[in-house]
């Protein structure tokens, strides 16, 4: 066995030397220190040598394990090494060449609006709230005092998931879900995505509201004025009117939309006003009493006002897009215009 070893002991030595690339390296690895290897072997046989030779057989084989794993550690830091060198020398960067200008991302114009109107809200002293957009009709509906026979609740104007389960049609749902958890004074906005059965160039079956809600003692029509007022100058311009005219909404009574005056000819009539001088832009009103007390707040302590704003239409608006579907195309080309 000590002939063996001192002939492992040569060959290993050249063998280790040789070793073009870390590949190869590991193969004598294997072949000499792994489970079935040469020296592995060796060990293995001490036990059919007697009493006498182990301790100095055994001494010889440790002493030539040590060897191997010594020189296969050297000779793989080498090879790394060669490695190394050779990849700086053929993947060399010329760093004097000049580079491509990278493309700079922006905001989408519709997350540009959402940010403006809630900014303008939140400095009113709005909080943001949110909800699910798989609502249940209990709180998209009957809640908000719309009966089973309003026209609303057709299955041609809502998405139904099954009788009681809609997708949301107006994220009026959270201010019912507030108003059921929170005790007034309230003061909300409620921004998210809704769906309804609409398709054309002005109407999508996904759009985004953000809708507000002001529930405490003596809020009156003219408290929602006063605040409409303040977010059509902060988002179409300081010299923006604004004017009522008497609408409906079950949720609301008295009910009122929203105009303000044309921010391109001023109110002096335009192709956007349509010779008018005035935009419609939202509908409002006085918390109808029945929705407070559904939802556990005293009509006759307390009363508020409520309103909901289309995002894309606010967006349309301010930008000048005329089809809400190219806020949908993802065309970079027009998306490049609000980097």
């Amino acid at each position: 066995m000590l002939e063996k070893i001192k002939a492992i002991s040569e060959s290993v030595k050249n063998k280790i030397a040789d070793a073009k690339g870390s590949a190869e390296l590991n193969d004598l690895k294997v072949k000499y220190l792994g489970r079935n290897g040469e020296i592995t072997a060796l060990l293995k046989g001490l036990k059919n040598c007697s009493p006498e030779e182990k301790p100095s057989l055994g001494k010889h084989i440790n002493a030539l394990r040590e060897q191997v794993e010594r020189l296969i550690s050297e000779r793989e830091q080498i090879l790394a090494s060669n490695e190394l060198d050779r990849k700086l020398q053929e993947e060399k960067i010329d760093v004097t060449l000049s580079v491509r200008d990278s493309a700079v991302g922006g905001l989408h114009p519709l997350t540009l609006a959402r940010n403006e109107l809630v900014d303008a809200f939140v400095g009113m002293g709005f909080e943001v709230k949110e909800g699910p957009e798989i609502e249940l009709d209990f709180y998209n509906f009957q809640q908000l005092n719309i009966p089973k026979d309003h026209p609303s609740r057709d299955a041609q104007d809502t998405f139904y998931v099954d009788d009681n389960i809609v997708l949301r049609t107006q994220t009026s749902a959270v201010q019912a879900r507030t108003m059921e958890k929170e005790k007034p004074p309230i003061r909300i906005v409620c921004p998210g995505k809704v769906y309804r059965l609409d398709d054309d160039a002005t109407h999508s079956p996904m759009f985004q509201q953000i809708e507000g809600l002001v529930v405490d003692k003596g809020v009156n029509l003219c408290d929602l004025k006063g605040t409409l007022d303040e977010f059509a100058k902060k988002f179409f311009g300081e010299d923006t009117r604004t004017r009522f005219r008497p609408s409906y909404f079950p949720f609301t009574e008295p009910s009122v939309e929203l105009d303000v005056s044309c921010f391109m000819c001023k109110g002096k009539g335009c192709r956007l006003c349509k010779g008018t001088g005035w935009i419609e832009v939202l509908g409002a009103g006085v918390v109808n009493p029945i929705v407070l007390k559904n939802c556990g707040i005293d009509p006759a302590e307390y009363s508020g006002f409520a309103f909901g704003i289309g995002i894309e239409r606010c967006a349309m608006l301010k930008y000048g897009i005329p089809d809400m579907r190219i806020l949908f195309e993802n065309d970079v080309r027009f998306l490049r215009q609000y980097r």
